[in-house]
């Protein structure tokens, strides 16, 4: 559909609106919620649903974000099964709502890409996994220790009043600072149907989400340890992380230190997800109870090998996909 399907005929007499947000940007968002697919919010309308009115639909949501009347929806919650265990739960916004915060997302994420660390790369673009654990990969060979971790419950426990105050901070255009606050704040509906007011957090599932996230933890995690564990590389995945140190105790000094940083900050390392592991091989001899560990999907663990003499050695820490 052209995008000047979009007009009607008001729109041609003059009528202004208080934000300025071109109706080629709400059809570019949408092209990017359809490719992307993905279940019915609480309304229960489907893309497929969605698209029988899409021209009325799109201009409402033009109108209404245009207008500063736009109020998300709650979101459906839905729980799925860890691969640790237990259950998680996605918040899923109705196909309007995901078109409304990939338009949001497409004009705040060019702001903020030059802010990010060059050590983060969840969910940014023309960065990958694979780009993670292949750094992860070459530092193990010059850092004996690791300090692997993990936040607890990241999407629902990020402090709003501190995210918008570094939102705030690189972005100054009224509607996004409207709408992402909105979203902030906007009720879960369980699976049994009751409406759970957020205090915190922003749903995990949610489109804006993990920009948001990774603009938090930049201030939380990223730019701290530069500026205050400078001599410890790290790379982190969203709420996954690994940082390098030279020797056990300072390791252990890392590991308390982004504790007390991460609950300055309302969040949590995960007790069972963060531990201290040594970097054990052929040229690393230590006896120490944790010498591997696994970062997304990867498992990095010592190898024994076999020389052509027919000796027996252990190379470099190497890794494997899922286990060794």
């Amino acid at each position: 559909m052209p995008v000047g399907q979009l007009c009607k005929q008001e729109d041609l007499v003059g009528m202004t609106k208080p934000y300025q947000i071109s109706k080629q940007l709400v059809w570019d968002a949408y092209r990017k919620v359809k490719i992307n697919g993905g279940a019915a919010g609480v309304d229960q309308e489907s893309i497929q649903a969605f698209e029988t009115k899409l021209k009325a639909n799109l201009y409402k949501l033009w109108n209404r974000m245009s207008s500063g009347s736009y109020f998300p929806p709650p979101v459906r919650g839905v729980d799925i099964p860890k691969k640790s265990g237990g259950m998680r739960t996605l918040g899923v916004p109705t196909v309007a709502d995901r078109a409304a915060q990939s338009i949001v997302k497409m004009v705040l994420e060019p702001i903020l890409e030059p802010v990010f660390h060059q050590d983060s790369y969840g969910y940014r673009p023309g960065r990958s996994a694979y780009d993670a654990v292949d750094v992860v990969r070459k530092r193990n060979w010059q850092y004996d220790w690791v300090v692997e971790f993990d936040i607890k419950g990241l999407f629902d426990n990020i402090e709003h009043e501190l995210l918008m105050r570094v939102l705030r901070k690189h972005c100054q255009i009224p509607w996004i600072l409207l709408y992402v606050e909105r979203w902030l704040k906007a009720p879960l509906q369980t699976p049994e149907g009751e409406l759970v007011e957020r205090r915190k957090g922003t749903p995990q599932g949610g489109v804006i989400s993990p920009l948001l996230a990774n603009l938090f933890l930049h201030y939380a995690f990223d730019r701290w340890v530069s500026e205050n564990l400078s001599e410890v590389p790290f790379c982190r995945y969203s709420d996954d992380g690994v940082l390098h140190c030279k020797n056990k105790a300072q390791a252990e000094l890392v590991k308390c230190k982004i504790g007390e940083r991460f609950l300055e900050c309302g969040l949590e390392l995960h007790p069972e997800k963060t531990q201290i592991v040594y970097c054990r091989d052929s040229r690393r001899k230590g006896d120490y109870p944790v010498i591997q560990y696994t970062f997304l999907g990867f498992t990095f663990c010592p190898r024994q090998a076999v020389s052509k003499a027919g000796i027996t050695v252990l190379p470099q820490l190497e890794m494997e996909k899922l286990s060794c």
